[in-house]
């Protein structure tokens, strides 16, 4: 395949998921006047932003068993059906269940888009897979900027969240049409002559599993915090949107940056080295008020810029067998755990705002008072001083990380002596 080709492929893909993130970057911007317009509890919010989450794996674990039966082209025509399907929905919600579907669908888009794209850019890129999947991925936070900034200049000139969602289309229309265009390889593996016996028991081995459990916390640091972090950060600034805005413009710098920091540090000691600074970020975020606050942003974003996709790396790197599959498993462990720790979290941090309203109080009754009223003042206080917590609660699962990576890079390093001496 030429470089022209892979070119052309490489920034399709690019395009598919800065949609795929545009979905993120656009929801966390309005997820609390969604909680406003249908008087939608933070548990019933949690599960409406899980749905997403729930799609991804689902999409990326089944794209991950049939990408090599059904072909690249073909998934990324279902991830644009999707796409299209999902957005129209949302736009045209009326409460709860349409963006409980709608929400879903989008899911399940993105986890299709990177079911297929991530076995591409390895594909196309053999000898430089952690630094080009870096490349590819800095569109995640790129899109979740630009949805952020398309959130706060709409709200700043009055426009509805209708047409913020609408404006997903533009860009879904245009992959659709690239993609539909472009002729596409064979996955590495299928092209490298793997068999698929081989590749079930490359997902198998000790190190895979070990990956597989870290992707849980590093998803979970990355994307519950971005994904709620106007809702849990109203205590310290009126835009907390920006906070996002602010640390994912750090991580689409990061990513473009990758190359050389990859090959100073190797893929485990990016890894650890951002752990370490995803820990201190978050503990600043849940501590800090004021302008100091984005100085937290700022050391969190780069803690999580490299997370997902020098974890995709590292397994495409050291644990080649694996392909496609193993690739698209680790997407879906990470899309999972966020669902599920999503769900878990609403439903904390309900029961934190409950035990911060007067005894005896029923949510509810304070979800439809109206503005400016007593209990509306006093449910905004309880979210203010809850908000905070679900952050320090957070904390500990960077903080296991640490652990985890340290292991990884003594025993990275001990394999390569042991090759060496071999």
């Amino acid at each position: 395949m030429n470089n022209i080709k892979k070119s052309q492929l490489f920034w399709a893909s690019c395009l598919a998921l800065l949609v795929t993130s545009l979905s993120f970057g656009i929801r966390a911007g309005i997820l609390g006047k969604l909680g406003t317009d249908f008087q939608l509890t933070a548990t019933e919010l949690g599960t409406i932003t899980a749905t997403a989450f729930w799609g991804f794996p689902l999409a990326v674990v089944i794209g991950g068993f049939i990408v090599d039966a059904i072909g690249m082209k073909r998934l990324l025509v279902m991830a644009f059906i999707f796409h299209l399907l999902g957005i129209v929905l949302t736009i045209f919600a009326q409460g709860y269940w349409t963006l409980f579907i709608s929400t879903l669908l989008i899911g399940i888009a993105n986890g299709t888009v990177e079911a297929a794209c991530n076995p591409l850019v390895a594909t196309i890129y053999p000898d430089n897979k952690t630094t080009k999947l870096n490349h590819f991925h800095l569109w995640f936070p790129g899109g979740i900027f630009l949805g952020t900034l398309i959130v706060i200049l709409f709200n700043s000139i009055g426009l509805s969240w209708q047409i913020q969602v609408a404006i997903m289309i533009v860009p879904t229309l245009v992959y659709g049409y690239l993609f539909s265009k472009l002729d596409f390889p064979v996955t590495e593996r299928v092209a490298s002559g793997v068999s698929t016996a081989t590749m079930y028991k490359s997902v198998t081995s000790p190190l895979f599993i070990f990956m597989f459990i870290c992707m849980f916390g590093t998803a979970i640091t990355e994307l519950f915090t971005g994904q709620w972090i106007d809702v849990l950060l109203k205590n310290v600034t009126d835009n907390a949107i920006l906070i996002l805005t602010l640390t994912t413009g750090v991580m689409v710098i990061g990513r473009g940056l990758a190359e050389p920091i990859v090959h100073r540090f190797s893929p485990q000691g990016v890894l650890l080295i951002s752990a370490i600074l995803a820990a201190l970020g978050l503990y600043l975020l849940s501590t800090l008020t004021g302008n100091a606050i984005y100085f937290a942003a700022f050391i969190f974003g780069l803690g999580v810029c490299y997370f997902w996709p020098t974890m995709l790396g590292f397994v495409a790197e050291n644990i080649p067998k694996s392909g496609a599959l193993g690739l698209n498993l680790m997407g879906g462990a990470g899309m999972f755990a966020v669902s599920v720790y999503t769900i878990f979290m609403g439903g904390f941090y309900d029961r934190l705002i409950l035990k911060k309203l007067p005894a005896g109080a029923n949510e509810a009754d304070y979800l439809s008072a109206a503005p400016g009223t007593e209990m509306a003042n006093l449910l905004n206080e309880a979210k203010n001083a809850a908000g905070p917590e679900v952050l320090q609660a957070t904390l500990v699962i960077p903080i296991i990380l640490v652990v985890a990576f340290t292991g990884l890079v003594i025993y990275m390093k001990n394999k390569k002596k042991e090759a060496l001496t071999h």
